[in-house]
């Protein structure tokens, strides 16, 4: 008999608790007992529209992707981890053989099996099934809740080390102070940023980051009637700069813009306010189409780029720098949820905060018969 509860999303709105078989591992993977699991904005948004984009779920799918557990089994061929070991899980196995894996970008991997994107199960079950080299074992300084926070982390990671290039003493400007852009923030100052400015349109937000990793707040002013969105955002690229002092050349100039809230004006206003030849990186999801002041990306010579999940290295440089301290995981996880109240924790984070009242950060639920005190 089985004994792999399983969280499972029917359709739109519609989530039940399954009994799903145990997976049967090949002799390069892992089965993994999933103890701690975060939940993702895009969780949510599959569980509100049932699509992502291209992305849609036209069958019962488990949900969730960020995730770390205890090795339950290896394959024969499995020698870095064994039954017993805490591991974080990196939820997207490759196929190894195409040109984007062969060059070192497999997050661009066409065929890309991806935990929780349709039609692929996700880790919020009992066993997780998973490609023996997207196992990393966790050091003894890290926790459970740690190793699935790691997914999120390694995000910033791909935006801020791998894409953005950032180098210690760069200035940075991260708008959007949600958990990938807080990430963000916090792998810019563990990599020596002098200068990393916050910016949302919710002060408590704003609040959090300046006690967590940036150096500077700034919040946006209210659009005026009748204003575009492109006259907004010139106006909120003058304003930003005047109040805080940045200049678009020299020393006082942002090295690397940041985008982690996928809104229009805030995508306009980092093209305005980034130095020339400086980097753009677009991490956040909105709309799908938006305008941008081509003609002043043009004439500044920015290198602008999507960052898409992570990539080779990622998620072991996220582990090195929480393991040493140089990034703290643990104030972003803001609520606790047992696996018998998935239910709750979804609707928790649809709400952005609990009954009490406090802001949702990051929720975590945990495995089944897992206590949301054993981290």
């Amino acid at each position: 008999m089985s004994n792999n509860p399983s969280f499972v999303l029917r359709g739109i709105e519609d989530v039940e608790f399954e009994e799903r078989p145990i997976p049967e591992i090949f002799d390069d993977e892992v089965l993994v007992e999933v103890k701690k699991t975060g939940i993702c904005g895009s969780d949510v948004h599959y569980l509100l529209h049932g699509r992502i984009g291209d992305f849609i779920v036209k069958s019962p799918m488990v949900l969730g992707h960020e995730s770390a557990g205890i090795v339950s089994k290896v394959g024969k061929k499995i020698k870095h981890v064994k039954a017993g070991d805490r591991v974080a899980m990196e939820p997207g196995a490759t196929c190894r053989v195409c040109d984007d894996c062969k060059k070192g970008r497999y997050e661009l991997c066409p065929d890309i099996v991806f935990a929780a994107t349709p039609p692929y199960d996700g880790t919020l079950a009992r066993y997780y099934r998973i490609p023996g080299d997207l196992t990393y074992k966790l050091p003894d300084t890290l926790t459970l809740e740690d190793g699935a926070m790691i997914e999120p982390l390694s995000v910033g990671i791909h935006s801020v080390a791998n894409l953005g290039g950032l180098r210690a003493n760069e200035k940075v400007i991260v708008f959007g102070a949600g958990p990938v852009g807080l990430l963000c923030m916090a792998v810019a100052k563990a990599l020596g940023a002098s200068r990393i400015i916050a910016v949302d349109i919710l002060p408590s937000r704003l609040e959090f980051a300046k006690q967590y990793a940036a150096t500077d707040t700034y919040l946006p002013p209210k659009p005026q009637e009748g204003e575009s969105k492109m006259q907004y955002s010139t106006r909120n690229a003058k304003t930003l700069m005047e109040q805080l002092d940045v200049e678009e050349r020299g020393y006082k100039a942002i090295d690397l813009v940041i985008d982690a809230s996928g809104a229009e004006v805030s995508i306009q206003t980092g093209i305005l306010v980034a130095r020339h030849g400086g980097t753009y990186v677009q991490v956040g999801m909105g709309a799908p189409e938006v305008q941008i002041p081509i003609t002043t990306l043009l004439v500044k010579e920015l290198k602008f780029k999507g960052s898409f999940r992570y990539g080779p290295g990622d998620y072991e440089l996220g582990i090195a720098l929480a393991a040493q301290g140089k990034i703290d995981l643990k104030p972003l996880v803001t609520h606790r949820f047992t696996f018998e109240q998935a239910k709750e924790a979804f609707q928790t984070n649809r709400n952005g905060k609990s009954p009490d009242g406090k802001a949702v950060i990051k929720a975590i639920i945990s495995g089944p018969d897992v206590s949301v005190d054993d981290y």
